[in-house]
């Protein structure tokens, strides 16, 4: 297939294999490689409510009206707002932003805060949130538009427009967009209509940046119009013109153009600490500002705030971990809960549990008579889906999400049953029964053959994030001349076939569970090793790295 994919296309065999795995024809060659945003844009007509909301934001600001942004205070809910903020400022307008407090106010619009901001306000923007917070919008006394994307129930709160492509009453064809994404559909609605009367509206290519940053961070699928969200994004963020993003990379010591990868490891996490464990609207401050001072203070704040948080999880995955072994790792659902465990740090610890047992994964913290805790799925499983329904038959007080991430508390004495009955949702999903995970390898290397001109053939078939994994490959019978701890968990190696090159490779969080002391003790024996490649930009030059995911004896 790959060489029929060679001889069709002339591209290089490594590009061609990924392209086969991802169903692609030749004859889509052409147009995967290169996703054109115009091609593949939905018409935001196309969405339920998107004419009232485009109507009634747009009359917000011809007429000058006072405008409140509330948004969720992770990478999604912070891009969403900074691109409104954005776009309104361009328009010679200010907008109140609003983020609740992840600890005192819990995801979502929340009863006295809408009601503070309806009394001060024409109109409230609920952005990555909203959906199923009927009570709070009704509490809001103005009008309020939601820009969502988590899954819809039954009925719709009483706001002016809804748009979500998970509403019930959508068809599921964007279901895989982000909110972020969903608020750049509005806005090219918006400049449609400022066009038809004729005005400019604001540049919104150049904003996609924070589209691209929403959809790797809040892991939409990157399938469709994802692809060229991320694909053309990227391309502006390696112009360096958002000082927020600019101040970010800096902090992070980034010394070359982001890539999908760095959006959602590197990037993505600094901008999610302030919401985590410090001030939640610090992460869409800093998306948002047009000040490169301010830009570099707000950013400096996060770089400081990511480190405690990974203190603080470190902790947190220690018991977790051991709660979760305790309880075996054959059930459809592993989960873990502690005492005053951080709500901040439990969505992390979550997806550690995940990756770790490849199931479906719930971490709790307790405090007082109640839990506050989130979920993360593997591909194929609706948790969102599952926790909606333990919602509704009211063995969660509170629940909601999408297909791969959910956010739910529960009452104490609940806990178990809680957990019990959501195990055998997601047991009938078939949670649990895949076995070990598939590595589902592209090929096979031997250490010499891993060049940066191969890693940049590869990239061309990106950008590379959930549902289209970058190409894992087979390092086979490869000698270990060294290996380094770095940092507290993490490995570095330097490996080779005996006679060739060597190839550095870096195994994170190693230590944190079986692989760290095979690697440690291998003894001079020769070991089979998995992983992706990457390029290693070091003091002006470019090398190889193998980011090793799993590793057995030769």
């Amino acid at each position: 297939m790959a060489e029929a994919m060679c001889q069709a296309t002339g591209l290089p065999p490594a590009v061609a294999g990924v392209l086969v795995q991802r169903g692609v024809a030749p004859e889509g060659a052409e147009a995967y490689l290169a996703p054109a945003l115009r091609d593949l844009l939905p018409d935001p007509m196309s969405l339920r409510d998107m004419e009232p909301a485009a109507e009634r934001f747009l009359a917000a600001v011809k007429s000058r009206q006072r405008i409140a942004i509330f948004a969720d205070y992770d990478v999604d809910g912070g891009a969403s707002a900074a691109l409104l903020l954005t776009w309104l400022r361009e328009m010679g307008h200010q907008a109140t932003l609003y983020i609740p407090d992840r600890i005192d106010e819990g995801y979502g619009p929340n009863v006295p805060a809408m009601r503070e901001l309806g009394a001060t306000h024409d109109l409230i923007i609920c952005v990555d949130c909203g959906t199923l917070s009927h009570d709070p919008i009704a509490a809001a006394g103005c009008d309020v538009l939601v820009l969502d994307h988590h899954l819809g129930g039954e009925d719709l709160p009483p706001a002016r427009a809804v748009v979500n492509p998970n509403r019930q009453d959508e068809d599921g064809a964007l279901g895989h967009l982000c909110a972020a994404a969903v608020v750049f559909l509005m806005l090219v609605e918006a400049n449609r209509r400022l066009r038809v009367d004729g005005t400019q509206g604001p540049d919104l290519m150049a904003m996609l940046d924070l589209v691209a940053l929403a959809t790797v961070a809040d892991v939409a699928p990157l399938i469709g119009v994802n692809r060229a969200f991320v694909r053309q994004g990227l391309v502006v963020m390696g112009r360096r013109d958002r000082p927020g993003l600019v101040a970010l990379t800096d902090v992070a010591r980034l010394d070359r153009a982001p890539a999908a990868y760095h959006l959602g490891f590197v990037l993505g996490p600094r901008v999610n600490a302030g919401g985590r464990i410090g001030a939640a609207d610090l992460g869409a401050r800093l998306l948002a500002t047009a000040d490169p001072h301010e830009a570099a203070a707000l950013a400096q704040r996060l770089e400081q705030l990511n480190s405690d948080r990974r203190e603080i999880e470190a902790g947190v995955l220690a018991e977790a971990m051991a709660q979760a072994e305790a309880r075996g790792s054959e059930a459809p659902l592993v989960w873990a809960a502690g005492e005053g465990w951080h709500p901040g740090v439990v969505g992390i610890v979550a997806a550690r549990l995940k990756e770790a047992f490849n199931r479906p994964a719930v971490v709790i913290g307790l405090d007082g008579g109640e839990g506050k805790g989130s979920a993360r799925s593997v591909p194929g499983v609706d948790l969102g889906a599952a926790v909606q329904r333990i919602t509704a038959e009211g063995l969660l007080l509170k629940g909601g999400g999408h297909k791969m991430a959910a956010g739910l508390t529960v009452a104490r004495e609940a806990l178990e049953p809680a957990m019990a009955r959501l195990s055998d949702l997601l047991a009938r999903q078939g949670a649990g029964a895949e076995g070990p995970r598939d590595l589902r390898l592209a090929g096979v290397l031997m250490p010499g053959a891993a060049t940066p001109t191969l890693v940049e053939q590869l990239e061309a078939a990106g950008p590379f994030g959930a549902a289209a994994p970058a190409p894992r490959f087979a390092l086979p019978s490869v000698l270990i001349h060294h290996a380094r701890r770095v940092g507290e968990t993490h490995l570095k190696l330097s490996v080779s076939d005996g006679t060739g090159p060597k190839l550095d490779v870096i195994a994170f969080r190693a230590l944190d569970g079986s692989l760290g002391p095979l690697l440690e003790g291998h003894a001079g024996a020769r070991l089979h090793l998995a992983g992706r490649l990457d390029l290693n930009h070091w003091q002006g030059r470019t090398t190889v790295q193998l980011r090793l995911e799993d590793a057995s004896h030769g």
